[in-house]
């Protein structure tokens, strides 16, 4: 059965990998991740790709807003080419920033929500050369991948849960003295952790890597 053997905020690749010595008596260190991958999709392309992902599976408390990734992506346009991805739930999340997009008459962009298979997200994560996330699975795999990537934390523990060892995460977050909750649903009903991190801000982020 798992245990925590420390209360001190560690990440938990280290928790996981403390635990697993313990019960087997063994002494292993955590390394990169490593997903091993054929990319073919970065042949052939004119411009950089960005990746949005504006999921999160916990619950609605780690996603960031639709309007503040559509107006990022839109910024970015005229460098980037961009993919919108999600599972099957996020559909809809991923069609309020594409809705946005065509608005504003940006055309280079795919939305892939709910039509990639784990290996095809695998592999279009690989390719990217920007990634804008909230805390979710896709933002790990990315880690495994160094992808350039603008973490956005809001509810959960950022020290335990972040990219694992990926030199080029910008994490993103606003310091709260109710955060981080843990809880799915903001129990305060304002969602300031979220709220109050801006497009400008993680453009801004985006700038002093001269990304």
């Amino acid at each position: 059965m798992y245990k925590r053997y420390s209360d001190e905020q560690i990440h938990q690749v280290l928790r996981y990998n403390d635990f697993v010595n313990k019960s087997l008596s063994v002494y292993t260190k955590p390394d990169k991740l490593k997903i091993y991958v054929e990319n073919k999709s970065k042949k052939n392309r004119q411009k950089p790709l960005l990746g949005i992902n504006p999921g999160a599976t916990y619950g609605a408390a780690k996603r960031w807003y639709p309007e503040e990734f559509a107006k990022v992506a839109i910024s970015l346009s005229s460098k980037y080419d961009i993919i919108l991805f999600g599972g099957n739930g996020e559909m809809d999340i991923a069609k309020d920033i594409e809705n946005k997009l065509i608005e504003a008459k940006i055309t280079n962009y795919q939305n892939l929500a709910g039509k990639t298979s784990v290996a095809e997200l695998i592999e279009q994560l690989s390719s990217l050369n920007l990634f804008i996330t909230n805390d979710s699975g896709p933002m790990h795999v990315a880690a495994a991948f160094c992808v350039p990537t603008v973490a956005i934390f809001g509810p959960t523990k950022h020290k335990e849960t972040h990219q694992w060892m990926n030199p080029h995460e910008m994490l993103l977050r606003k310091e709260m003295d109710c955060a981080p909750c843990m809880k799915r649903v903001c129990p305060l009903k304002h969602h300031d952790c979220m709220k109050l991190i801006t497009a400008d801000d993680v453009l801004e982020m985006i700038r002093q890597k001269d990304l």
